[in-house]
């Protein structure tokens, strides 16, 4: 007995010292004013939202004049780190929703939601086959855009699941390891770019407007803030900017396009990897988008030569291949080292003021029609209200630069601007194709103290 109750003593003692140690190491929620505001991420994936929402908040946080402190959360986490003051808020994209337990801010994207299957979707959600199962995140927006239909289709079944996020689901669909699930169209847009197998879907008519999420009875200021600041952004083009810097490039390619593309960089890619590296080394560029760039030009072959006498890997001019001091405009490595030079010597005659990924896409641009047209675009952008310093609103305009009304009012003449808008688009999806994956992490809602 006296061992049996030294034995009950040491594990009650243990217990003790475990749930001591917890409390000395969950911290509360620090003052935001003080400088850190604590934030919930969704978990890095395939669709983007991650990149996305990081971007979104760091602006805010950059607003608040504070340091952003990221806990990645999956969708069941999301909310009992809110209503556990974990978080000050979530920058998931939450569903907006009426809910006593939590608020949410102003929409700053509204996205339709989409059941897709493997092989051929059922067209019809009203003759939906007995059987035949939708598997989503828990509580995530696709699950609560199924509940809300769910007295319209009763014959629509699902489960949801707390160890998957929306992009795995999505890619188990097409694999063949799961029948169904539902994405934002924004997720599936970017999904197909590498599951081309993707069939058809099939919209929920239940659209998701995506906002951040705070406790009910949280911090009224905060909210206060983060409502005045999605408002602004909204107002002055900002949050539009940042939409497309995301997801306008998400649509641009055929499936069969981006089927040839994988294949070719598993068989071609390799032999010049580490031209693109060395290039990327000296330019400071990321040798993805210099293999990008390559691919769109050529498709990586460095004999390549078109109509017009441009010629290898990158495609360079006499004139070009001349000012980089090319000696042979076929022999890959050369080309590529050139290409990459001039490149960067095009980005870098644009103003500093702009943003850096912005110069890297104008920079594409000239690449392809020169820089006096993308001069000229600019300057149309600037005489059409818009920012000559922002590529979304660059692009715009660019493909009118192929218009008598337009080009004969310009310094440089007629261009193929719309030719110019789909080499940058397909060169930022062909490249953000050739990232290695993210690995899906899990991280629990006391997670945050790792950052301290």
């Amino acid at each position: 007995m006296p061992n049996l109750f030294a034995w009950k003593l040491t594990i009650l003692g243990v217990v003790t010292l475990w749930l001591g140690m917890a409390f000395v190491e969950i911290r509360p929620l620090p003052d935001w004013h003080e400088g850190v505001l604590v934030v919930a991420l969704p978990p890095p994936g395939l669709n983007g939202d991650a990149a996305f929402e990081l971007e979104l908040v760091s602006l805010f946080a950059h607003h608040l004049k504070v340091k952003l402190k990221s806990v990645i959360l999956e969708d069941p986490q999301v909310e009992p780190a809110l209503l556990a003051r974990r978080v000050h808020f979530s920058a998931t994209g939450m569903r907006q929703r009426s809910d006593s337990t939590l608020k949410f801010s102003p929409v700053f994207q509204t996205l339709s939601e989409q059941i897709i299957c493997q092989g051929s979707t059922p067209k019809r959600l009203n003759a939906w086959p007995e059987g035949l199962n939708v598997e989503v995140v828990e509580a995530s927006a696709q699950a609560q855009a199924l509940a809300e239909i769910s007295q319209r289709f009763p014959r629509l079944s699902w489960t949801e699941t707390n160890e998957q996020s929306s992009s795995t689901l999505l890619q188990q669909v097409a694999e063949g390891h799961l029948s169904c699930t539902v994405a934002n169209e924004e997720q599936l847009a970017l999904v197909r770019n590498y599951y081309p197998q993707l069939g058809n879907s099939v919209d929920l008519n239940s659209p998701s407007p995506l906002a951040w999420g705070f406790a009910a009875d949280g911090d009224a200021e905060l909210f206060q803030q983060a409502t005045l600041f999605i408002k602004g952004i909204q107002q002055d083009g900002s949050l539009n900017h940042l939409l497309d810097r995301h997801y306008g490039h998400s649509e641009r390619l055929e499936p069969i396009d981006v089927s040839t593309f994988k294949q070719n960089a598993q068989t071609i890619l390799p032999q010049f990897k580490e031209y693109f590296q060395q290039a990327a080394a000296e330019t400071g560029f990321d040798w993805a988008l210099l293999a990008a760039l390559a691919y769109q030009e050529s498709h990586w072959n460095p004999l390549a030569t078109s109509f017009t006498n441009v010629r290898g890997m990158m495609m360079l001019t006499e004139g070009t291949a001349s000012r980089m001091k090319v000696v042979d405009r076929l022999n890959a490595k050369e080309s590529i080292a050139a290409g990459a030079r001039y490149l960067k010597m095009l980005k870098d005659a644009l103003p500093a003021r702009i943003n850096e990924k912005e110069r890297t896409w104008m920079a594409l641009a000239a690449y392809n029609q020169g820089m006096g047209h993308l001069e000229d675009a600019r300057v149309l952008a600037a005489q059409s209200g818009l920012n000559p310093d922002i590529w979304a609103d660059v692009r715009k305009v660019m493909p009118l630069l192929s218009r008598p009304v337009f080009f004969e009012n310009s310094k440089y003449g007629q261009a193929r601007g719309g030719e110019a808008v789909i080499l940058v688009e397909t060169v930022r999806l062909y490249q953000e194709m050739l990232q290695p994956k993210p690995e899906q992490k899990r991280l629990f809602i006391f997670d945050y103290l790792a950052y301290y």
